[in-house]
């Protein structure tokens, strides 16, 4: 999952990023309402974290505007301006949640799954095959035991998994898993798949190899299918 962080104070956002990057999410920051206006008309991402007071172009303008373009993008709004009436403005601008500082990063992180989980249309627990995956503890299960992931992996999985039976290419992958001044190449996107497909691999949930553009995984077979 990628998501931009619009946020001016490089302490709370290098904080902030920090923490979800440790969580297996690809974060990139802008400074200014400028940046984060550019950035989300260049970038595919699953959250936007956006702070109201930012220079150069108000929140509330960056908000305006990803909305005028029909971007329907899940949106935390992240602020010190935490009267009732900018909490209703952002709201009614299409804000999709509302959080005032100061805030408590596990809330923060509660609240950043739920919408990320919301908008990909997909139920807290996925179920494929013997595979289960927990969105809200981001904990994935092969017959009832937890597998031992990386961030990486956790992403990958995560990508796949809102996905399943659909082909995603490497650079979708890539796109999801990395923020700006981060390197993934596609040879280092096969070798997370391989590690990936051998802790599945013993639960038979398989991660198909479409040559020359992407992966997919597999629906489970349903039972009888194929006599």
């Amino acid at each position: 999952m990628r998501i931009l962080l619009a946020e001016d104070d490089k302490i709370i956002a290098d904080g902030l990023s920090r923490s979800l990057r440790q969580g297996g999410y690809a974060v990139d920051c802008a400074y200014t309402g400028l940046e984060a206006d550019t950035a989300l008309m260049t970038n595919s991402y699953d959250l936007l974290i956006l702070d109201l007071g930012l220079p150069k172009l108000p929140g509330l303008e960056v908000l305006k505007r990803l909305r005028a373009r029909n971007v329907q993008l899940p949106v935390l709004i992240l602020t010190a301006l935490d009267g009732t009436g900018d909490r209703v403005k952002g709201l009614d601008l299409g804000a999709d949640d509302y959080m005032a500082k100061p805030f408590e990063l596990a809330e923060l992180e509660a609240r950043v799954r739920a919408l990320t989980r919301r908008s990909s249309g997909t139920a807290p627990v996925i179920t494929c095959g013997a595979l289960t995956y927990d969105q809200a503890g981001r904990v994935a299960q092969l017959d009832g035991q937890n597998l031992d992931l990386s961030a990486r992996e956790l992403g990958l999985l995560e990508i796949l998994l809102s996905r399943v039976g659909r082909l995603v290419s490497k650079d979708q992958l890539v796109d999801h898993l990395c923020g700006w001044g981060e390197e993934v190449s596609h040879n280092a996107i096969e070798v997370y798949i391989h590690r990936l497909r051998k802790k599945l691999e013993s639960g038979g949930v398989r991660i198909a190899t479409v040559r020359g553009l992407g992966y997919c995984l597999e629906k489970p077979q349903e039972p009888g299918a194929g006599r």
